[in-house]
């Protein structure tokens, strides 16, 4: 299965990407697995996408818990919570 990730604003910036296309093994089905799954690349993609650390999550453009299902073709982005006045 091969989605798209998008990362956007301090996330955006702290990893140097906007988004990549993934391709995922049988294993890898959800919101939360992909973000593991990344984590697992090194250190400023563990900090960036810690358990620890605010972060909000969209498929296909729809806020979604890291319980939702992944499919093949969707596309994930990860951002900062948004403030604003």
């Amino acid at each position: 299965m091969k989605i798209q990730l998008k990362f956007f604003a301090s996330v955006r910036e702290k990893l140097g990407s906007s988004g990549e296309l993934l391709e995922l093994d049988g294993s890898v089905k959800t919101a939360q697995q992909v973000r593991q799954l990344l984590m697992t690349r090194g250190d400023m993609w563990a900090e960036v996408l810690a358990p620890s650390r605010a972060l909000r999550m969209a498929y296909n453009q729809q806020m979604v818990n890291g319980e939702v299902q992944l499919q093949d073709g969707g596309e994930l982005a990860f951002f900062p919570p948004v403030t604003g006045g």
